[in-house]
């Protein structure tokens, strides 16, 4: 029902914000007529029953015409000001016709105070006013002319005229009233749209920036991984180099005895020949089978830095305490030149699945740090222990040592690449890359602590580890 009638009272039409005004002016002109046909009906009928005739023919010919009226305002918006002009044009000769032929007794002069209204809800004031002149001017002239009879006198329509006037002076003013404020409420809309594109501007300015500004520091954030995975690989390098120089450090050491071995007893026959002393076959297979054992040893030894140095991250199912043994031997001729006492406790075999070349390296970083700190302090009855602990899938491997402690204040930095407490001696970087081994290619932990002269490094890391994304690349 409601709408129904909003569809009647607005002619079928849409209207927006900018023609509100319109909208408005369709809502009165329809309801205008719709009430006239409401009164004019009830006048027919009203007439009918009375028995008076007069204005029957002519108030049904009104209402006909409103009807008419309803349906061509649906029809096209351009002829509503034609429209416009027919209503208030029917108005003023229908409210004549009352003063003109009607009686007054039949009080149908009181519809001559509508007319006020209707000129303030359907013309702008130029025009109410040249109607309401027209209008007073016929009401005046009508007592005074000879050519129709009216039945009102001279003072009837003079006061039926000041009347009109008196409403229409009241309704200019409150239409007036009106104006202004619907003067201010249009400013303050137009403001407000001028305000809201200037904010839609201002937005899309600002969008604009922001999304330069995430363009660019999407390339900042890229040429800064690109560079932290350059630096990344170039401390693996350095690192790589520095354990690389500590190896063939260590062959050497490895190497010294049993090449000192066979230079000896090569000399010892070379000797015996010179002097002509009689080589026995038993002194000679002796000799040459002490040359094979220390060949045989060499070659053990090459093998065992070839594989360390294997570029292949493949996982070994190993026993963790041969692991250790393995990274201990590459240590022993510093441990036995310096007189360290270093132990592998076990109390049952610990099978695991890991990249034993990369735990290995770790262990030897920290064995290599342990050792280089009880040369510095010349530690009396150095010891270094190494403890394998299990705790439900994980491994814990303990690096104990009695080289003199951490000082507190380097523990936070400890594992922090080019930090270092030995001076220009050390690069820095073992511990780092243990700590990067260890968490991104173990997903385990690395940790240190320190109590007096003690110590104690502890690895977390899967017993059984698989590949993962990170070997891949």
């Amino acid at each position: 029902m409601k709408k129904w009638f909003y569809n009647i009272i607005t002619s079928g039409f849409e209207f927006n914000e900018f023609t509100i005004d319109l909208k408005y002016r369709y809502y009165m002109i329809n309801i205008i007529i719709l009430l006239e046909i409401v009164g004019l009906t009830y006048d027919v009928v009203s007439n009918i029953t009375m028995g008076s005739k007069n204005l029957i023919i002519l108030e049904s010919l009104v209402i006909f015409i409103n009807i008419l009226i309803i349906f061509i305002l649906r029809t096209n918006r351009k002829i509503f000001e034609y429209i416009v002009f027919i209503i208030i044009g029917k108005f003023t000769f229908l409210y004549l016709y009352f003063i003109y032929f009607s009686e007054p007794e039949t009080m149908q002069h009181a519809w001559l105070f509508t007319y006020p209204i209707i000129l303030l809800l359907l013309q702008d004031s130029k025009k109410r006013f040249l109607w309401m002149v027209f209008l007073i001017t016929m009401l005046i002239i009508a007592p005074l002319q000879s050519i129709i009879e009216v039945k009102y006198s001279f003072y009837q329509a003079t006061y039926i005229s000041f009347v009109l006037m008196l409403t229409h002076t009241v309704i200019y003013f409150y239409q007036l009233k009106i104006d202004n404020a619907r003067d201010k409420i249009l400013e303050q809309q137009t403001m407000l749209l001028n305000f809201n594109n200037k904010l839609e501007n201002q937005v899309l300015e600002k969008t604009a920036e922001l999304i330069e500004l995430n363009e660019s520091l999407e390339n900042i954030v890229q040429d800064k991984i690109d560079e932290l995975i350059k630096k990344d690989k170039l401390i693996n390098v350095q690192s790589k180099q520095a354990i690389m120089g500590e190896m063939i450090s260590m062959i050497a050491h490895q190497w010294r005895q049993p090449l000192s071995t066979i230079t000896l007893q090569i000399a010892n026959w070379q000797l015996k020949r010179l002097i002509g002393e009689e080589i026995r076959n038993s002194e000679l297979d002796d000799t040459l089978s002490n040359i094979n054992d220390s060949v045989i040893y060499l070659s053990d030894t090459i093998d065992d830095f070839k594989t360390y140095f294997h570029p292949g991250k493949n996982i070994s199912d190993i026993e963790i305490h041969e692991l250790l043994q393995k990274a201990v031997n590459f240590t022993l001729p510093r441990i036995q030149e310096m007189k360290i006492n270093i132990t592998i406790s076990k109390k049952s075999d610990i099978n695991i699945k890991t990249y034993s070349n990369e735990l290995i390296q770790v262990i030897l970083n920290i064995l290599n740090n342990s050792i280089d700190a009880h040369y510095e302090r010349k530690v009396e009855n150095s010891t270094i222990n190494l403890i394998i602990k299990e705790k439900e899938n994980n491994i814990l491997i303990y690096i104990i040592d009695n080289a003199g402690g951490i000082k507190s204040e380097y523990l936070p930095n400890i594992f922090e690449p080019y930090f270092s407490t030995k001076g220009k001696n050390g690069t820095g970087l073992g511990l780092y890359m243990s700590q990067m081994i260890v968490e991104k290619q173990f997903n385990g932990e690395i940790n240190v602590s320190t109590s007096g002269n003690t110590s104690t490094f502890i690895i977390n890391i899967s017993k059984n580890i698989s590949k993962n994304e990170f070997f891949k690349k």
